[in-house]
Parts: C-alpha cells; structure tokens; sequence
C-alpha cells in the first residue's frame, strides 16, 4: 500500500460512557451529561500503529479533529484534502500543522456530519488511494460504504472502532489492529456493512439493516459482524440467582442472558443498558458511568455476556462499564449459552485504558448452564 485516506467521526462513541447507546442526534445531550470525545484518541492509536510500521506511507486526510491531527500526532505530515470550513480542500494554515488553526473544530459541535466523512472520502478517491481507513461506528461505516458504491469504486475500506454499537464486520478488533492491518494486508474481500435503528435501540429493540458490501482487508483480526444468539438460558439464569449474595452489589450488563438472570431475580431489565442491584433492590436502571459508580458499594460483581459472533465481553455496547467501573469491582461473573460460545473463537476487551485491558486478559470461567463453566481465554 502507497496512500491511505483517513476521516475521523469525531462525535462517535461520545454517548457511550453517559448511558445514551448511541451519539446520533444526541450530541448536545451527551455533552450535557459531560460526555468526552474518544474518537480522536483511538485515531491516533491506529495511526500510530500503522506509522510504526509504514513511515513512509502518503496519506490524505480531513482537517484537523476529522483526521489531519491524529495523522499529524502519530508521526504523518498529512495532506489535507476535505475542510469542512472551505467547503473543499485544506488552505495553507490547515496543512502545515500550526496548532492554532487547525485544532479549530471543536470534535463535540454538532456541526461535524456525515456530509464532511461523505465528502473527505470523495476526495482521497479523487487522490486514487489504496485504502479509506475511518474512525467511528456503524453509521459512519454506512456513509463510507455509500460512497463507495456510488462512484463504483473497488478501493477497500477498514473501520478502527469507536462507536457505541459495531454491528458491521469491516471494522479492526482495537484501533492498534487496524493500523496494524493497514500496514500489512495484501487482499481483501467483501464484508458487510450493517446499520442500526438508534431510536429503537434506546428503547430496547435491536433493528439491524443491511446496508452494503464492500472490499475489505484480510486479517484475523477484522471483526466478525454482531450475531444474536437464541437458546434456552433458563438453567443459567436460576444458577446464577440462587448464588447470588446479600451484601454483595452486582452490575448488570446489557443483553438477553444477562436479562433472564435480572427477571429470575424479579428486576424488570433495560435489555440493552445496564441495571445496578444489591438485596432486592435496583439502586440505578439504565445507568450511566457515573450513575453506576455513585451506586457502586463493595464488594461488587459485574455480569456480562460476549456480544455474540465478536466475543467482546467489555469495549461493544457497553462503555457505561469503564474503566473505573471495572476496578471498583471485585469480581467479573461472564455468562453465555454453549451454542453462543461455540461461535466464539476467544473473548475480546477493547475500553480505552491499555492497563485495564491487560489485566482482564488471560482464562477466564464463562458460566453457560446452571452447574456448567467453561475455561475460555479473553485475548
């Protein structure tokens, strides 16, 4: 690979942590609630990971927070050929790397939108480049797709993951893979590209649609696309119920497996948020990061399931668990079903905070019936 295009959503992930399962039309709510820009920070890890490998690589970015920055940060001297201020390509003060000027978009204005990934992507296939590597979730995916497709272009995408929600399989597993991914790959092929109904997922529906095929690099660690799993995790969830203890707070992850051990408790669940409990008592529904740790009492017990088909128990869905979350807690319990497990070559973490991420690594016992584990390593 010789060139590389590069666009940052620089809103996406932001409502994860504040408990919105989503930014769409949300930013100024996720704002509100003190919501912080992760999308920046994992462009950089990504780009940082490919300029380790290929240097001397000619990249093409968006401006400033879309790009141009974490190009710059990680090492590049980026060309920028998409500003959203121009309306087209970068003036001289946004190409130069003058911190003033080109650090002016602020990454949480809603004023950053799917029109300026449209038209950055445009512009590198104009430049002619080898591959579009973008920053953000699933919807971000779609417009990066959809342009593709309308100017028939066979140039391969990859996603370094930063959304709440990653139904599509185009994306890196961490944004380090994707970099890596981009400085090594040597074929592709077509994966999907899958979109979620935001409204409906906040009220606990998952509608997905699929939304296009694209090219994408070859590699182990490319995601694979969310599947939900079916099966009978009755035995599981009464298991689980009857060992629970007292004084003991436990927090509740999204999902259907984690739900059944909710309703065997008599918790009505938020299917796809997270519930705080201790002693017959819902201390937080829905919650947020901070909403989760005001709640927090020791000792605690953080429940999850493996997103089904990606294997990822903690870093998919459920940023409201973070990093602090994670360490308040004293225990983790995972639990999924045999069949869910069968589809799952390992389990993943992917939340921001490297220190965390290696800690949670290694074997771990998934609990999948009501006297049954299973050893399962978390890579």
């Amino acid at each position: 690979m010789e060139s590389l295009g590069v666009v940052v959503n620089p809103i996406a992930g932001m409502g994860g942590r504040v408990g919105l399962k989503g930014t769409d039309g949300n930013v100024a709510e996720a704002r509100r609630r003190g919501a912080e820009p992760r999308a920046p920070d994992r462009a950089k890890e990504a780009l940082s990971s490919l300029y380790r490998r290929n240097p001397d690589l000619a990249v093409y970015a968006a401006a400033t927070v879309l790009g141009a920055d974490a190009a710059r940060d990680a090492g590049y001297e980026p060309e920028v050929v998409y500003d959203p201020r121009t309306g087209g390509e970068g003036t001289a003060d946004a190409t130069n790397g003058a911190a003033g000027p080109s650090r002016s978009i602020d990454p949480a204005e809603p004023g950053t939108s799917a029109a300026d990934t449209r038209n950055a992507v445009r512009a590198f296939l104009d430049r002619g480049v080898d591959l579009v590597l973008f920053v953000g979730g699933d919807g971000t995916a779609v417009d990066v797709a959809e342009v593709l497709d309308a100017d028939g272009a066979e140039t391969p995408m990859l996603g370094v993951p930063a959304g709440v929600k990653i139904y599509s399989s185009v994306f890196g597993v961490t944004p380090a893979d994707a970099g890596r991914i981009a400085a090594e790959f040597d074929r592709v092929e077509d994966r999907e590209v899958n979109d979620i109904d935001e409204a409906a997922y906040r009220e606990g529906e998952v509608r997905t649609e699929l939304k296009a095929v694209v090219p994408v690099p070859v590699a182990p660690d490319v995601q694979s696309s969310k599947q939900i799993s079916s099966g009978n995790v009755d035995g599981l969830a009464s298991g689980f119920a009857r060992e629970v203890e007292a004084e003991r707070t436990y927090v509740f992850g999204p999902g259907s497996t984690v739900g059944a051990i909710e309703e065997e408790l008599g918790i009505d669940p938020s299917p796809l948020g997270v519930d705080v409990w201790r002693n017959g008592d819902v201390l937080a529904r829905d919650a947020s990061e901070s909403d989760i740790l005001d709640a927090l009492d020791e000792p605690a017990t953080i429940v999850v399931s493996p997103i089904g088909g990606q294997g990822f128990i903690f870093g998919r869905g459920n940023h409201q668990l973070s990093p602090a979350v994670i360490e308040r807690a004293d225990e983790i319990e995972v639990v999924a079903s045999e069949s869910k497990l069968d589809a799952i070559a390992a389990l993943r973490v992917d939340i921001d905070d490297p220190a965390v991420d290696e800690e949670l690594r290694g074997w771990v016992q998934v609990r999948t019936g009501r006297f049954t584990t299973r050893l399962v390593k978390v890579v």
